[in-house]
Protein backbone atom coordinates (compact mmCIF):
# COMPACT_ATOMS: atom_id res chain seq x y z
CA UNK A 1 0.00 0.00 0.00
CA UNK A 2 1.45 3.16 -0.91
CA UNK A 3 1.86 5.48 2.01
CA UNK A 4 2.02 9.45 1.65
CA UNK A 5 4.73 11.75 4.56
CA UNK A 6 3.47 15.12 4.06
CA UNK A 7 6.32 17.64 5.95
CA UNK A 8 5.75 21.17 6.70
CA UNK A 9 8.24 23.87 7.99
CA UNK A 10 8.24 26.73 9.26
CA UNK A 11 11.75 28.76 9.43
CA UNK A 12 13.10 30.74 12.36
CA UNK A 13 12.84 34.22 11.91
CA UNK A 14 16.58 34.66 11.73
CA UNK A 15 17.56 31.53 8.96
CA UNK A 16 18.76 33.29 6.48
CA UNK A 17 18.13 32.94 2.79
CA UNK A 18 21.41 30.15 2.28
CA UNK A 19 20.12 28.20 5.45
CA UNK A 20 16.67 27.62 3.67
CA UNK A 21 18.03 27.13 0.09
CA UNK A 22 20.14 24.42 1.56
CA UNK A 23 17.67 22.80 4.06
CA UNK A 24 15.36 22.54 1.19
CA UNK A 25 18.14 20.98 -0.98
CA UNK A 26 19.20 18.52 1.68
CA UNK A 27 14.99 17.49 2.15
CA UNK A 28 14.98 16.56 -1.48
CA UNK A 29 17.75 15.23 -1.56
CA UNK A 30 17.01 12.44 0.85
CA UNK A 31 15.73 10.40 -2.43
CA UNK A 32 18.70 9.87 -3.47
CA UNK A 33 20.67 9.68 -0.14
CA UNK A 34 18.39 7.61 1.83
CA UNK A 35 19.41 3.39 1.22
CA UNK A 36 18.02 0.77 3.07
CA UNK A 37 21.02 -0.73 4.63
CA UNK A 38 19.67 -4.12 4.45
CA UNK A 39 18.77 -4.13 0.72
CA UNK A 40 21.25 -1.79 -0.65
CA UNK A 41 18.66 0.33 -2.41
CA UNK A 42 16.47 3.18 -2.49
CA UNK A 43 13.33 3.31 -0.86
CA UNK A 44 11.43 6.59 -1.40
CA UNK A 45 9.48 6.25 -4.42
CA UNK A 46 9.15 9.77 -4.91
CA UNK A 47 10.12 13.52 -3.35
CA UNK A 48 8.40 16.64 -4.37
CA UNK A 49 8.51 20.12 -2.35
CA UNK A 50 8.32 23.59 -2.85
CA UNK A 51 7.25 27.06 -0.81
CA UNK A 52 3.89 27.79 0.15
CA UNK A 53 1.84 30.50 -2.36
CA UNK A 54 -1.70 29.66 -0.84
CA UNK A 55 -4.27 32.97 -1.02
CA UNK A 56 -6.45 31.26 1.85
CA UNK A 57 -3.93 32.62 4.42
CA UNK A 58 -4.35 28.95 6.60
CA UNK A 59 -0.95 28.12 6.31
CA UNK A 60 -0.24 29.51 10.02
CA UNK A 61 3.09 30.89 9.01
CA UNK A 62 4.20 27.30 7.64
CA UNK A 63 6.69 28.17 4.79
CA UNK A 64 7.97 24.75 2.71
CA UNK A 65 6.13 21.89 2.11
CA UNK A 66 7.34 18.58 0.92
CA UNK A 67 5.45 14.83 -0.47
CA UNK A 68 7.91 11.61 0.04
CA UNK A 69 6.01 8.88 -1.26
CA UNK A 70 6.61 4.87 0.31
CA UNK A 71 6.12 1.60 -1.37
CA UNK A 72 4.95 0.13 1.95
CA UNK A 73 4.67 1.30 5.99
CA UNK A 74 7.52 -0.71 6.52
CA UNK A 75 9.77 1.78 4.03
CA UNK A 76 7.96 5.06 5.87
CA UNK A 77 9.22 2.80 9.46
CA UNK A 78 12.81 2.12 8.47
CA UNK A 79 12.98 5.65 6.94
CA UNK A 80 11.80 7.48 10.35
CA UNK A 81 13.43 4.97 13.26
CA UNK A 82 16.64 3.64 11.30
CA UNK A 83 17.99 5.51 8.41
CA UNK A 84 20.96 7.23 8.87
CA UNK A 85 20.77 9.86 6.40
CA UNK A 86 17.50 11.12 7.26
CA UNK A 87 18.67 10.97 11.21
CA UNK A 88 21.35 13.32 9.84
CA UNK A 89 19.00 15.63 8.02
CA UNK A 90 16.80 16.12 10.98
CA UNK A 91 19.81 16.28 13.28
CA UNK A 92 20.89 19.24 10.94
CA UNK A 93 17.48 20.73 9.88
CA UNK A 94 15.81 21.47 13.39
CA UNK A 95 18.06 23.80 14.89
CA UNK A 96 16.69 26.28 12.14
CA UNK A 97 12.80 25.38 12.38
CA UNK A 98 10.08 27.23 14.46
CA UNK A 99 7.75 24.67 13.73
CA UNK A 100 6.95 21.71 11.55
CA UNK A 101 4.53 19.06 10.67
CA UNK A 102 4.53 15.80 9.82
CA UNK A 103 1.23 13.61 8.45
CA UNK A 104 1.17 10.43 6.76
CA UNK A 105 -1.79 8.80 5.36
CA UNK A 106 -2.60 6.53 2.29
CA UNK A 107 -4.83 7.39 -0.41
CA UNK A 108 -8.59 6.78 -0.01
CA UNK A 109 -8.15 5.19 3.53
CA UNK A 110 -10.26 7.09 5.97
Amino acid sequence: MLLKHLVLFQFKADTGADAVNEATSRMLGLKEGCVNATSGKQYIRSLTGGKDNSIEGAQRDLTHAFVAEFESIEDRNYYVNEDPWHAEFKSWVVPFLENFVIVDYSEGVF
